[in-house]
């Protein structure tokens, strides 16, 4: 193998292929990045056996040839080299790469050895805007469990319903739906929430849009000259739609900013009982009042003035309200509930397609 190729795309390639390769792995060569050379390109590849990544960039191949290498190494390596030409050589399993007065060897391990990369026939294909999924990503991953023992709420549930495409997901104390867009075709899948960040992190500014498909067991996306394949969740996810309320017996609207303002406060003193907050909606006073005790440090209250149908008090974590109001665009936001123990809506006043559910703490 002979490559010939710029510092900047070296560097940016391995950056990208670098989030997959783990160096905690019982399997060493998964620390590994797959280097192939082959008509004028240089493809870069890493797996951790769920996730795939494959990078093609173009170079001047004077030489065919494959080979893995150590990824956190190489990566390093290259994004500290001057912005010149590096040119990458195997001799003897052993990787030279060279660039300007800097030169390194790299001990190898054999291609054949490293596992398949899946490149999956797509039963069927989306394209979504960029900006449109990375914000929908945002707006429902940050709910996703992390708990192995229940994998399909580590996913996020990717469905059409009545002509929308939705992004949905739920940790059993939380939930957040985004429609995303009109689409008409049957779709209906779980994908792991890890994938959809990493695919998030990886769109540039400059991409414009971002390509999906998907078999019965796995997904891809297809980014520029990146694509990354991952498999799905098996199972079936709950039927959420129940849980969301169509009356409540409160209604309070109120500014955003300002009410993260005061959960923020309240929060401070809330820390030594697990995060918890009373919120109070008094419909007579038109406020809304949120309060936090903890008996070793002292008590924190603060109104807000807010549009109020109905009265009501029900305990919040604050940290998911917080993460809540995070994803919420707009001034104000709308706020319903009914009692001390039914779930509670909260949306953006003048937002339809984004709704987050949080159920109240048992106090």
């Amino acid at each position: 193998m002979k490559v010939i190729l710029t510092q900047e795309k070296l560097a940016k390639a391995l950056a990208i292929v670098g989030r997959i390769a783990s160096p905690r792995t019982t399997l060493p060569i998964l620390s590994n990045i797959l280097i192939k050379a082959e008509e004028n390109q240089l493809i870069l590849s890493a797996t951790n056996l769920e996730v795939a990544i494959t990078e093609t960039i173009s170079a001047k191949v004077e030489k065919n040839g494959v080979i893995t290498v150590p990824a956190k190494l190489l990566m390093e390596f290259v994004a500290n080299l001057p912005k010149v030409n590096v040119t990458l050589t195997l001799a003897d399993d052993k990787l030279s790469v060279v660039a300007g007065n800097y030169k390194s060897t790299i001990n190898t391990m054999d291609a054949e050895d490293y596992p398949e990369i899946p490149d999956i026939v797509a039963k069927n294909k989306i394209t979504i805007p960029a900006d449109l999924f990375k914000k929908s990503v945002a707006n429902t991953s940050l709910v996703a469990s992390s708990d192995t023992t229940r994998p399909v709420l580590t996913g996020v549930y990717i469905y059409v319903f009545e002509g929308d495409l939705y992004f949905v997901a739920t940790d059993g104390y939380r939930l957040a739906e985004k429609k995303v867009m009109p689409y008409s075709d049957e779709i209906s899948m779980i994908v792991p929430a890890a994938t959809l960040n990493d695919v998030s992190r990886i769109l540039g500014d400059d991409t414009k849009e971002i390509e999906i498909g998907f078999s019965d067991d796995q997904i891809s996306f297809e980014i520029d000259d990146t694509v990354i394949t991952s498999r799905l969740v098996s199972g079936n996810f709950i039927n959420y739609r129940q849980l969301i309320p169509t009356k409540t017996d409160v209604k309070a609207v109120l500014s955003r900013s300002e009410f993260v303002r005061v959960v923020k406060v309240s929060e401070l003193f809330a820390r030594e009982s697990a995060g918890s907050i009373v919120m109070t909606a008094d419909s007579k006073k038109s406020l809304v009042n949120v309060h936090s005790i903890v008996s070793q440090i002292g008590e924190n209250s603060n109104e807000i003035e807010a549009t109020v149908s109905g009265d009501g008090t029900v305990t919040l974590n604050s940290k998911f309200l917080l993460d809540c109001l995070g994803q919420i665009e707009g001034e104000n936001i709308k706020i319903q509930f009914s009692g001390k123990l039914a779930p509670i809506l909260i949306v953006g006043e003048n937002d339809k397609n984004y709704k987050h559910i949080i159920m109240p703490v048992k106090s």
